[in-house]
């Protein structure tokens, strides 16, 4: 019986999946799937990356033109691996996905999935524009089982589960 083909994809992570923060590990573990990590990056359009709740989650925003180039990392992923990026996600639900150009150091650009959120409050804009995430100890990144579901503050969003 012939196994099915995994295709590969490539995805341009921007906040707690990068080497070093809260949720690398997702990449990582081999039940998850299969990822390899390729280069370090920058979008080529410009995006608001904001820290848009309490738990210290950072959200790109949807608007380009506004904020600053975004420095990341690009891994390359098989379905499976894509599938449960999908679900930290949320997606299509809360975060959307699309394909931008990636700027490589050496100038080279590939192209690359990313995670944006297409609707949002427009005060998020007012949020400071970042050009990297970094988890801080004055601010640490809450996991999704360890908020409170209960209790908001006021600038949690409704739509954001994760």
């Amino acid at each position: 019986m012939k196994s099915a083909v995994q295709r590969m994809h490539q995805v341009f992570v921007y906040g707690t999946l990068k080497k070093g923060q809260p949720n690398h590990y997702w990449l990582t573990k081999p039940e998850n799937g299969v990822s390899k990590f390729l280069a370090e990056g920058k979008t080529e359009t410009k995006f608001p990356l904001v820290i848009g709740t309490r738990y210290n989650i950072p959200f790109l925003l949807d608007k380009k033109g506004s904020g600053h180039e975004i420095e990341g990392e690009i891994y390359e992923v098989d379905d499976k691996m894509m599938g449960n990026l999908d679900i930290l996600e949320d997606y299509p639900e809360y975060y959307d996905r699309e394909k931008q150009n990636i700027k490589l150091s050496n100038n080279e650009i590939t192209s690359c999935w990313l995670y944006l959120i297409r609707k949002f409050p427009e005060e998020l804009l007012q949020k400071p524009h970042l050009t990297s995430y970094k988890d801080c100890p004055e601010q640490k990144y809450c996991e999704r089982s360890c908020r409170n579901s209960d209790i908001r503050a006021k600038d949690d969003m409704s739509f954001s589960k994760h």
